[in-house]
């Protein structure tokens, strides 16, 4: 069998390379879910994988609840669809209880205050109230929930999206507001376990590949056992290739051509290229993973070249402009400055401002 370029395979199947979509919901209905703790990066990955949009535009997209952000997979916020939300929740919720058991008893929260909570919240959005986390807050205070801790308000608040009572809500300025799940996703579709299992490990997959069993694990949140349940329901839909002993699974092995102009691409360290990944030697990882780990924030960015970690770069928004500072971890070739330029430019067409890259 022809060695596959593992980069190339994912870069294309991610389409972050090759075909684009139209709008956001495309983009989130392709990659299932989308790492969306850091709001701003997640909107940039998003516009990576579409023809054309801008910040304002997706969070136009987001206002109009086309897609949704919520507690789901892990211990962290993604964008998912209206159409998908419910199933993934029913499908990963009990080990993100699982995995954040010790915390939620740490912060005092029983069985019996997080329904009374439930409760308390469910009441006060009734009707297409939207209120932000504080608004929350004096209410469950208001009815007598110690809520002073801002750790133990976090917990309850992802509780309350685990169990499919809330999501976001539309943005208040640069607020975040929560509104009843069921107001902004009406009848959304629910699947027998089984189903979900394997729909999200089919579309993982697909837009993933080629990835193991263990990156899957890794990115679902789900049990090792669970993944490999998950992927024996689809297999025959996918293509398998061994690499370094390792067992990869991808949709086709049809290779990206390769051309003589890099391609280069300005990531958040959450973007689904990185985060998918449990193994993530085949962009570099191993041998500049240590430096990105210490820089340790979202604000930190990942430049990409051909697919490889090439660099790390930190944005700084100004009233009329971007502020871009670069670290490269080694000398680019003239024709790479220029795919890294590109990448900037279109950096600013997104934000709408110009982009002074130091």
């Amino acid at each position: 069998m022809k060695p596959i370029d593992i980069a190339q395979l994912r870069l294309r199947n991610q389409r972050l390379t090759g075909p684009a979509f139209g709008t956001a919901a495309e983009v989130v209905d392709w990659l299932v879910a989308v790492q969306a703790q850091d709001y701003a990066g997640a909107k940039w990955a998003l516009s990576l994988r579409m023809q054309a949009a801008t910040d304002s535009s997706l969070d136009k997209a987001f206002a109009d609840r086309s897609i949704l952000r919520t507690h789901v997979m892990r211990p962290t916020w993604h964008f998912v669809t209206p159409a998908d939300i419910r199933w993934m929740l029913a499908l990963t919720a009990p080990r993100v209880y699982a995995v954040s058991a010790y915390m939620i008893r740490r912060v005092g929260l029983d069985a019996a205050t997080i329904k009374r909570s439930l409760d308390v919240i469910a009441g006060a959005l009734q009707g297409g109230v939207q209120l932000t986390r504080d608004e929350l807050r004096d209410r469950l205070q208001g009815s007598g929930i110690a809520v002073d801790n801002g750790t133990r308000l976090a917990y309850i608040m992802m509780c309350a999206e685990l169990e499919g009572l809330i999501c976001s809500g539309a943005r208040r300025g640069r607020q975040f507001t929560y509104a009843l799940l069921e107001e902004r996703a009406p009848g959304a579709r629910t699947l027998p376990r089984d189903q979900a299992l394997a729909e999200l490990a089919q579309r993982y997959f697909l837009s993933r590949g080629p990835a193991t069993v263990y990156d899957f694990a890794k990115w679902s949140g789900l049990a090792v056992s669970d993944a490999r349940q998950g992927l024996e329901n689809v297999k025959t839909l996918l293509q398998e290739a061994v690499v370094d002993g390792q067992t990869y699974w991808l949709p086709d092995l049809a290779q990206e051509k390769s051309g003589h102009h890099p391609t280069a691409h300005l990531l958040s360290i959450y973007d689904e290229y990185i985060s998918s990944y449990k193994d993530r030697s085949a962009i570099g990882e191993a041998e500049f993973g240590p430096a990105l780990i210490a820089m340790g924030n979202a604000l930190s960015y990942i430049i990409v070249l051909d697919g490889q970690i090439a660099g790390t770069w930190r944005r700084t928004l100004k009233n009329t402009r971007a502020i871009v500072e670069t670290k490269l971890f080694s000398r680019l070739t003239a024709s790479e400055k220029q795919a890294v330029a590109a990448a900037f430019k279109r950096y600013g067409e997104f934000l709408e401002m110009p982009v002074v890259v130091s």
